[in-house]
């Protein structure tokens, strides 16, 4: 017996193949993902720069605010 295909599965996968296949060719992908890895190191940079930076100013400001008060008394 002869395998005769069905003709709403043919469509479907003609149908996928069009909408997915212009994506698996096209070389938007690979530069969004790219993109998305350089925007992320960029955000851990800021992230960890302002944690530092914020540290160092709580320090400065503690230190200052020590001297103000050991001076007024």
């Amino acid at each position: 017996m002869a395998w005769i295909p069905d003709p709403e599965r043919t469509w479907f996968m003609h149908g996928l193949y069009q909408s997915v296949g212009p994506l698996l060719t096209a070389e938007d992908g690979p530069t969004a993902v790219e993109y998305a890895v350089m925007l992320a190191l960029i955000i851990v940079v800021c992230i960890t720069s302002i944690t530092a930076l914020g540290t160092n100013a709580n320090k400065v400001f503690s230190n200052g605010a020590l001297n103000t008060a050991v001076t007024s008394s």
